[in-house]
Order: structure tokens, then C-alpha cells, then sequence
């Protein structure tokens, strides 16, 4: 849903699917994304300083200025 709104708003946008990840690189991400929520939930977003836990598009569409 998350990936939608973005593509629908013409953001561009850097992902990383944690799901299909393994090994050293999945554990190296998931220790990355608990820096900044420590329940490590997905989607993660971070808009500038902004980080957003979930798809909450008004939270998205306001980071974004839309």
C-alpha cells in the first residue's frame, strides 16, 4: 500500500524488502531499521527527519508536503 501511494504521488523513493532478504544481509538491515524503531515493524519510512511506523498516509502526505 505504502509503495502505491508513493508511485501515485510520483516520489521517488529508495526500498529495501527486508521479507526477502537472508543471512548476514537481513540481520545487518533489521539492526539498521532498530536504530530507528525498535520493534523493528514494517513498513518503516523515513521522510527527511521524519520517521513514519506503518502506512499512515495523511503522516506520509503531510511529510511529503502533499
Amino acid at each position: 500500500a505504502t509503495k502505491s501511494l508513493l508511485n501515485e504521488c510520483a516520489v521517488k523513493y529508495e526500498f529495501t524488502d527486508v521479507d526477502l532478504l537472508s543471512g548476514e544481509e537481513r540481520h545487518a538491515i533489521i539492526e539498521e531499521v532498530k536504530k530507528i524503531n525498535e520493534n523493528c515493524s514494517f513498513p518503516t519510512i523515513v521522510i527527511g527527519d521524519k520517521v513514519i511506523i506503518g502506512h499512515k498516509e495523511k503522516e506520509i502526505r503531510e511529510a511529503l508536503g502533499l
